[in-house]
């Protein structure tokens, strides 16, 4: 199968580190690019059991090598599939600065899930479903769809007891709806990769950072952060993909694409959920060892999150509207599925 057919993304990559990264690769395996550390429990827990169960399903016609380095950064890994640089990538919808996956913003916004598992299953069913996630991941077969645990709020100035203790405060956030409402209740939002938040958060450049509990244990966080705040389904979420590219695919026999596909989808989106929820548990227990100070979120701060969020949403089922679908009507069938009540 062809795996490298552009090197447009390339073009910072030495011709020695990309002839490292695909050593050793059969002509019969496919390629997916991992940007995660590689005991991530995305990693470790997700993608390489996922590919194990490709291998098994199709009886070892299709196997999944994943490198041991990213392929360019994390923002580029959509197109690194999509253009056919590797077959396979996974990576965050709000990495993508332009408009291509508006619809997929139904997996970011506040109170949307209190278990990853359960939000992983209804994204995967409304937004993969109900608003036809596949039409907007042109280029590539979107084989899953997930989400994080419920975002929390981490900072090591002050806790959060009033929508005025937000204003002033330099955080990092992964881009999308979470940036806009954090901006919005006067954070001084920074975009950078997760793998970077450990130096800035060190040496003082940000205070703090919106994070999955999970984090603060996977990235080591503790020693620089004292207060995480809790929010009702999340205060925010995440939205992951994992693609392969196109013609890749189309190369696939019926047979073994009907079995990749069986776990695939829901049977990923478990997959993934469950990791995460553990994950988060593991992370949950560790960060109270620490003496992190971990509370839930204050009812006036709720309500101004509420206030905004409301607004983000109907901005967001307007712009929706515009590509045919019914953005409210979507995220109301998303919540009612993971039994979120506002």
């Amino acid at each position: 199968m062809k795996h490298i057919k552009s090197l447009s993304l390339l073009a910072g990559l030495t011709a020695t580190a990309i002839t490292g990264l695909v050593a050793n690769a059969s002509a019969d395996e496919l390629v997916l690019s991992s940007w995660l550390p590689p005991k991530h429990p995305i990693v470790t827990e997700v993608i390489n059991p996922w590919a194990e169960q490709v291998a098994d399903v199709t009886e070892g016609r299709v196997t999944v090598r994943v490198l041991p380095k990213p392929v360019g950064s994390p923002p580029e890994h959509f197109d690194l599939a999509a253009e056919g640089i590797v077959d396979i990538t996974y990576g965050l919808h709000s990495f993508t600065k332009d408009e291509r996956f508006l619809r997929s913003r139904i997996g970011q916004f506040s109170f949307i899930a209190n278990t990853a598992t359960e939000g992983s299953k209804a994204y995967w069913n409304v937004y993969g479903g109900t608003l036809d996630a596949q039409a907007e991941h042109k280029g590539t077969k979107l084989l899953g769809l997930w989400v994080h645990g419920p975002g929390m709020f981490h900072n090591n100035q002050r806790k959060i007891e009033t929508p005025e203790d937000f204003s002033g405060l330099k955080i990092r956030t992964p881009g999308g709806y979470i940036a806009n409402l954090a901006q919005n209740l006067g954070v001084i939002t920074q975009f950078m990769g997760p793998g970077e938040v450990y130096e800035k958060l060190s040496r003082g450049v940000i205070d703090g950072v919106t994070f999955p509990v999970e984090a603060i244990k996977s990235f080591k966080l503790t020693d620089y952060v004292k207060y995480s705040m809790k929010v009702p389904g999340g205060i925010y979420n995440t939205s992951w993909f994992l693609v392969m590219n196109e013609d890749i695919w189309d190369g696939i026999s019926a047979e073994d694409q009907a079995a990749i596909e069986k776990v695939s989808g829901e049977a990923l989106a478990e997959l993934a959920g469950g990791a995460w929820d553990a994950s988060d548990a593991r992370g949950a227990a560790f960060v109270e060892e620490q003496g992190v100070e971990v509370y839930d979120a204050p009812a006036p701060v709720l309500a101004r999150i509420k206030e905004l969020a409301d607004k983000e949403e109907a901005a967001w089922a307007d712009a929706v509207k515009t590509t045919g679908f019914d953005g409210l009507a979507a995220l109301a069938e998303m919540r009612s599925q993971t039994g979120i009540s506002e």
